[in-house]
């Protein structure tokens, strides 16, 4: 079975040149050249991954990212854009992007950044709890197989990547983990340049799931080492 993937990006040139490597790596793709046909195409669509330009005619990248996520669709966005200030990636990382690459890059790069996003299923069979149970702590309720996550009964929309982080802190209760660990384990990345990336999910889980984000009860900092998550 080939990947699928969706190319939403209105520069004409980057979107033929992107289309013509993915179908040379065999991947199947489709694309949209203006916001709403590609949100509509995403949401249409049953694709593995999407690569998401910012900066688009009709409806903005970020709002394409934010609404797909309040829809409840999980796969991993890859964002594009010009732009490089940090941020707008910590923008992007906490709607709900999984990766943001800045333009100009290397196409290595962005394949590699695919593959490793691919790479990553969405919800991982877990060790400890089992795969058919569910998880509770606090006023949140995650439902392991189902990928689903609920507070005070309301449906919490996550990321791919963040349902993977918490995931992942649920399967290591009370365990110290350090940003690199978190970085290799969920993410599939070597490089301490991505960091950021890891601060920046760990600060959306304590946005959508603690009682108050300011003061986290259960994803807590470790200074100087990382972070841990402290069942109720």
């Amino acid at each position: 079975m080939k990947w699928r993937v969706l190319i939403i990006e209105d520069e004409e040139a980057l979107r033929m040149a992107l289309t013509d490597r993915l179908l040379r790596e065999e991947y199947e793709v489709d694309s949209a050249a203006d916001g709403d046909t590609g949100y509509e195409k995403a949401l249409a669509g049953k694709f593995d991954l999407i690569l998401l330009d910012v900066m688009l005619p009709r409806r903005r990248g970020f709002d394409i990212c934010r609404d797909l996520r309040n829809a409840g669709l999980v796969v991993p966005i890859i964002m594009l854009t010009a732009r490089s200030e940090t941020v707008d990636k910590v923008l992007g990382l906490k709607i709900g992007a999984d990766d943001y690459v800045t333009k100009p890059f290397e196409m290595l790069e962005l394949l590699a950044r695919i593959e490793a996003q691919l790479r990553r299923p969405v919800a991982p069979p877990m060790d400890k709890p089992e795969a058919s149970e569910t998880v509770e702590f606090g006023n949140v309720r995650v439902d392991l197989p189902g990928t689903s996550v609920t507070k005070n009964k309301k449906v919490v929309p996550l990321s791919a990547r963040e349902f993977q982080l918490l995931q992942y802190f649920l399967q290591h209760p009370g365990t110290t983990l350090s940003r690199d660990v978190l970085l290799k384990d969920v993410w599939g990345y070597s490089s301490a340049a991505f960091t950021r990336t890891v601060d920046v999910h760990v600060a959306s889980l304590r946005q959508k799931l603690e009682g108050d984000p300011k003061r986290p009860e259960f994803f807590v900092t470790v200074l100087g080492l990382g972070y841990k998550f402290v069942p109720a």
